[in-house]
């Protein structure tokens, strides 16, 4: 990968802390939900209920697609990341503390009130590991997309 792209890519990862993920429902369809974020390099983790619709569906198939962006009143000012990817259950304690370490660390705003760490044995924890990336950057041109597969 361009050293140049991966900076970027990783920029865009530190200023962002929610993504539109979209799991596969058994049926087919897909379903988008927004959840928080948190990166260790270009590795994503995110929790969520571990009987919640995201969860079941990863259970059946790990395929994610995601964005992360932001609004902005000018299209051409549109930039962000499409990610192809795959989302794995952590099944490791000390990676599932590792990502809810990192989890707290994106929103230190959850210390004021202090919000208790979960405890990994009651949430999902899922490790996103990106296939393809496309950066989004409209200031090049209208839809400019530089991709990269992983």
């Amino acid at each position: 990968m361009i050293a140049a792209l991966q900076n970027q890519i990783l920029g865009l990862l530190d200023q962002h802390r929610t993504m539109s993920l979209a799991t596969l429902r058994p049926d087919g369809w897909p379903q988008a939900t927004t959840v928080g974020f948190a990166h260790d390099g270009l590795t994503l983790y995110f929790l969520c209920g571990p009987a919640s619709q995201k969860a079941c569906n990863l259970a059946h198939d790990d395929r994610v697609s995601l964005t992360i962006d932001h609004d902005t009143s000018q299209v051409m000012e549109i930039n962000g990341l499409s990610m192809a990817a795959h989302a794995q259950r952590v099944v490791d304690r000390a990676e599932a503390q590792k990502a809810l370490q990192l989890l707290m660390q994106r929103y230190p705003e959850q210390h004021s009130p202090p919000v208790p760490m979960p405890d990994p044995g009651n949430v999902a924890i899922f490790r996103v590991k990106p296939e393809v990336i496309s950066v989004l950057d409209y200031s090049k041109g209208f839809g400019h997309t530089d991709s990269v597969t992983c």
